[in-house]
């Protein structure tokens, strides 16, 4: 993902959900946007060759970087939802759980 498409996809998540998901806390790491929520979670979108987009709950501790749920094939008028869903690690289920060694 390059800064640009980085940037047109700040705007389909919007400001609004930008601001809940992380307080406006963002970066591009390794081509794929991470939006840092807090307690060692993270949000992970990357762009997929099929222009969807793949969203991860990632957490991050000890140096194990365990992803907690992962939904692929997300359009782009949906990805500040599943964004914002993949954030809220406290009350809601994402995906399914698998675990990768940093």
């Amino acid at each position: 993902m390059t800064v640009e498409q980085a940037n047109e996809l700040l705007r389909q998540i919007g400001v609004m959900n930008l601001m809940a998901i992380s307080g406006g806390r963002k970066a591009l790491v390794d081509g794929q946007l991470v939006l840092k929520v807090g307690s060692g979670y993270s949000v992970r979108i990357a762009l997929a060759g099929n222009d969807t987009y793949t969203v991860q709950r990632i957490y991050q501790r000890a140096g194990n970087t365990t992803v907690k749920g992962e939904v692929a094939d997300v359009y782009f008028d949906e990805v500040g939802e599943v964004a914002y869903q993949a954030s809220c690690f406290v009350n809601v289920a994402f995906g399914a759980e698998r675990v990768v060694r940093a």
